[in-house]
């Protein structure tokens, strides 16, 4: 008989990665991002543990969205209150907060549980190609946009 192999959190070993978003889309370097916070890219992953490793993305400010969803996409968010209904088109919310751009697509990618939000904490996003995480000696993940479209 065999049996399903779940990991434990002893047996789960985390690492840095680096992504350049620069020239590349939202969704599908937000989707690669996912996968790898979930730890889906590792044989040990386990749907009800955070086997996932850390992702640095660098150079948000330049990413990409197909199509015209710059000028037709909206952010929306609500105060609670009647009338309280903001929107932002995504070619504003871009120039201004590139980095809630790209967590936001990331965000909704994940499960939307206490576990998402375990997930969430392992990503580090910044605008520029400068980051302060030198010291945990990240790799660089090159993101195959022909694997991730499948």
């Amino acid at each position: 008989m065999r049996t399903t192999y779940m990991a434990k959190e002893s047996d789960i070993e985390r690492s840095w990665y680096i992504i350049d978003a620069a020239g590349l889309p939202l969704g599908r370097v937000a989707s690669e991002v996912a996968r790898i916070l979930r730890g889906k890219h590792k044989p040990i992953y386990t749907p009800h543990l955070d086997t996932g490793d850390f992702v640095i993305v660098v150079n948000a400010k330049d990413v990409v969205l197909t199509g015209n969803k710059l000028q037709q996409k909206f952010y929306y968010r609500h105060s609670g209150y009647p009338g309280g209904l903001k929107k932002v088109r995504y070619d504003t919310l871009l120039r201004l907060k590139p980095e809630l751009v790209f967590q936001l697509a990331v965000k909704r990618m994940l499960p939307a549980n206490r576990l998402g939000r375990a997930m969430l904490k392992k990503l580090k996003v910044y605008a520029g190609p400068d980051h302060p995480h030198e010291a945990q000696k990240p790799v660089n993940w090159t993101v195959n946009l022909k694997r991730v479209a499948q």
